[in-house]
């Protein structure tokens, strides 16, 4: 039934399931009673799943917060066996990019208000998440003021994604494609860079960004701040970057890398 709440253990980690007006939601709690019961929202990148982030959610409950995931629109639970949304995705980045990013959008508010009202979490939300699941994480930071802190990983705030390689052939160029209207919509409600005047109050974000990812090139975020600093340079002065450097440090290799880097961010991301 979709309306039950589950208790289940995925890779040895003990979750909640229960779905939030059609979406399905795990979550993970801490050991221990907290004086405050606080969320932190985590989102998978394209084509991935709530599941495959446990181990995610449970480092994060460890730091004494609720940790929820959720699946993206079109992914997990949401879509469909015959769907390979990564690779439809990709054939035209635009026309089914956009509406996964903000339709998710739209349900990071869902998810928001039901947590604070079922879960009874303090509106002072964090929230983070791996490349889709980052830019996801930017947009949401601008339009909604409950989010005190973010941790986009390996993102971008520019939906154009100029310089951006393909992920599956990482010496060439991706084409985008052309947005259909719906598609564009969503664009045009929610792209970040295009919408500077939401970051004016924005919270303290940490992007972790592949010094060499050419397939979310960091220039994108460091022309977003920049671009921001000419506005708002206190609110610019939030935005903290962490670039992992070395070889590998494409995409991917961000990733399989975390153990670089994901201790130090929920040091600084968890407070």
């Amino acid at each position: 039934m979709k309306n039950e709440k589950q208790r289940q253990q995925i890779n040895g980690v003990e979750v909640t399931k229960e779905w939030v007006d059609g979406i399905p939601v795990i979550y993970a709690e801490p050991a221990e009673p907290q004086p405050e019961r606080r969320l932190a929202l985590f989102l998978s990148g394209l084509g991935g799943k709530k599941e495959e982030l446990v181990s995610y959610l449970s480092d994060i409950a460890d730091r004494g917060f609720i940790a929820l995931a959720f699946d993206l629109y079109q992914h997990g639970e949401r879509g469909t066996a015959q769907d390979d949304v990564k690779a439809r995705v990709f054939t035209n980045m635009r026309r089914y990019g956009w509406p996964v990013l903000g339709q998710t959008i739209l349900d990071v508010e869902r998810v928001i208000d039901w947590a604070v009202g079922n879960l009874e979490v303090v509106p002072q939300i964090r929230m983070g998440g791996i490349s889709m699941g980052g830019d996801i994480t930017i947009c949401a930071a601008g339009i909604d003021s409950r989010i005190k802190r973010g941790a986009p990983i390996i993102a971008t705030p520019d939906w154009l994604r100029p310089g951006m390689y393909d992920l599956f052939r990482p010496d060439r160029i991706l084409d985008p494609g052309t947005p259909d209207r719906y598609a564009s919509f969503f664009y045009e409600q929610f792209n970040p860079i295009t919408h500077l005047e939401r970051y004016a109050n924005c919270p303290p974000m940490c992007l972790i960004l592949g010094a060499e990812d050419n397939h979310i090139p960091p220039e994108n975020a460091e022309r977003f701040r920049s671009e921001l600093a000419g506005l708002y340079p206190e609110a610019a002065d939030r935005l903290v970057f962490h670039y992992v450097t070395g070889t590998p440090s494409n995409h991917m290799d961000i990733i399989a890398r975390r153990n670089e880097w994901w201790e130090g961010l929920l040091d600084w991301w968890l407070i």
